[in-house]
């Protein structure tokens, strides 16, 4: 072998060994690259899932707030339609009285109504024809037994009102209606009945 042979040998053995060397380095940066890629793609992955963990929790959440506000305010609206209507009842009572039970009733009202004694007693057209003087001499017994001027007397007017009784004495007036009494119980004592009722 000439030396140009043996350089040209020499020459395509470097170059061999560099191409492999170079494949070799070529092939590990590639695996490097594609290992980082991987690393990042699964890390890109994990972060996804993550965030789709935690907009999943998010909402679970938000609903169940909301599912709990809903039962809240459904409960809350039961238990309001309960004391209205234990309301209801109680007018419908009052105004089921007849006779005596009702004569009893105006009486006391106006007794405990009354602030000089000497008030006119107003009823309903329908109320003053059927009990309208029992009425007055019964709240004057009970002002009597309770030790106060006991001068009420029948007004000559009538109420334009349903059952109850207004008190008057110059121009103030007493409203103890039926729909008035009711009114002012049911802002007064709603919050007392719904205890009664629901512990």
């Amino acid at each position: 072998m000439n030396g140009i042979d043996k350089i040209t040998a020499r020459i395509e053995t470097d170059a061999v060994a560099d191409a492999a060397r170079i494949d070799q380095e070529t092939k590990a940066q590639c695996d490097a690259i594609k290992a980082e890629g991987e690393k990042k793609a699964q890390e890109g992955y994990w972060e996804k899932v993550r965030q789709g963990v935690k907009a999943a929790e998010d909402r679970v959440q938000r609903l169940a707030k909301t599912a709990d506000m809903e039962a809240r305010k459904s409960v809350l609206s039961f238990k309001q339609s309960i004391v209205a209507d234990a309301f209801d009842r109680a007018e419908a009572k009052l105004n089921a009285l007849s006779g005596d039970e009702y004569v009893s009733f105006l009486a006391a009202l106006a007794a405990k109504a009354a602030v000089t004694g000497t008030e006119e007693v107003e009823l309903s057209a329908a109320d003053k024809a059927a009990c309208g003087k029992q009425v007055v001499d019964a709240a004057n017994a009970a002002l009597r037994a309770a030790g106060k001027t006991a001068s009420l007397t029948l007004s000559k007017g009538e109420g334009n009102f349903g059952r109850g009784l207004v008190l008057r004495q110059g121009s103030v007036s007493v409203n103890c209606t039926v729909e008035a009494l009711m009114a002012q119980a049911r802002e007064d004592m709603a919050s007392q009945v719904a205890a009664e009722l629901f512990g």
